[in-house]
């Protein structure tokens, strides 16, 4: 079923309750990269979803212009319309294609910014249908960490900022794809669900041909930042 849904900046998002609906990540992720976002940049949101980051940030920070990139069709169609409730065609497009064929799609080194709020569990984590978008969104079945690092290497110029969450036991990994496509990892940030549990996730900014060097940010209280979000 089909939904109209008011986020607190005022945006309107369709969401379809069937599907894979956003949660905190896309909200905490929107925020941190909010962080890094100057006047004029132009942002691209990996696997926008339902287009849920753009529509977060762009009442928040002064880029010039977001673009959502989205695979599955449905949620790519939701996304353009909410796009279109708000009247903000003019400052996001959504493109329906694969995050593997950016290089079909757009010019090299052509944003500033890469956002990503990416699949997080391996496609052996559990039992998947393969063809369910729930399972699509939350396992690496359509896109790897590998292919969203590739990705952001091919679309950012020189010292772009690269903006991602993911869970804590993927850093390894995700460290590893970094050095690959020459992204620096220069702040860390993770997120507990709660003051007396352990990380679950991890915010992550990488900085395009970048000298080393990681600042760790104070860990984020999911129920604090909630409460400060709702205040």
């Amino acid at each position: 079923m089909e939904q109209t849904d008011t986020l607190l900046n005022g945006n309107k998002i369709l969401q379809d309750t069937d599907s894979f609906m956003f949660g905190i990540d896309a909200q905490l992720v929107a925020e941190f990269a909010c962080r890094g976002v100057k006047a004029g940049d132009a942002v691209i949101d990996l696997g926008t979803g339902n287009g849920i980051i753009p529509l977060l940030m762009e009442k928040a920070c002064k880029a010039c212009h977001f673009t959502g990139l989205e695979i599955q069709s449905k949620a790519a169609d939701l996304a353009r319309r909410s796009v279109e409730l708000n009247g903000l065609t003019d400052k996001i497009e959504i493109v329906q294609g694969d995050l593997k064929n950016v290089a079909t799609l757009f010019s090299k080194h052509s944003f500033n910014v890469v956002v990503s709020n990416p699949p997080y569990a391996l496609v052996s984590q559990g039992k998947q249908n393969l063809r369910d978008e729930k399972s699509i969104a939350r396992h690496e079945i359509l896109c790897t960490v590998e292919d969203v690092v590739a990705a952001a290497d091919y679309l950012l110029h020189t010292h772009g900022k690269f903006f991602m969450i993911h869970r804590p036991e993927r850093l390894a990994q995700i460290f590893e794809s970094l050095a690959k496509h020459s992204l620096e990892p220069k702040q860390l940030q993770f997120i507990q669900p709660f003051e007396d549990e352990g990380a679950n996730l991890v915010l992550i900014e990488a900085r395009k041909n970048s000298q080393p060097g990681i600042k760790m940010l104070p860990t984020v209280n999911v129920r604090m930042h909630n409460a400060r979000t709702d205040s």
